[in-house]
């Protein structure tokens, strides 16, 4: 079941805390980006972020995005925006910064 623009747009509100958000489409699902840092995405209506040893304190359940994947944090308190915006920084301070294409 792929991801619904509605919940898409819902995610991206309640990231709105963060200023450099970027959701990109990927195959029915969205990647999600803060200042060019890949810290997860929606999948089937599920708002999933990387593995990294900043946001194992939050103790998140474990899913697999999609078959073959590697498994990713579920993020179940969708409401609360400050929590959101909590978990993306410590998310991405252990993330590589997506290289620019040169054109």
């Amino acid at each position: 079941m792929a991801t619904t623009k509605d919940y898409r747009d819902f995610i991206v509100e309640q990231l709105s805390l963060l200023t450099g958000i970027t959701c990109r489409s990927m195959m029915g699902e969205y990647l999600l980006y803060y200042n060019n840092i890949l810290f997860g995405g929606i999948y089937d209506n599920r708002f999933l972020v990387k593995i990294v040893k900043g946001n194992q304190k939050y103790n998140m359940t474990k899913q697999i995005p999609y078959k073959g994947a590697k498994p990713m944090y579920m993020i179940e308190n969708i409401e609360n925006k400050e929590f959101l915006r909590e978990i993306v920084i410590e998310t991405c301070k252990d993330l590589p910064v997506k290289k620019q294409n040169k054109s």
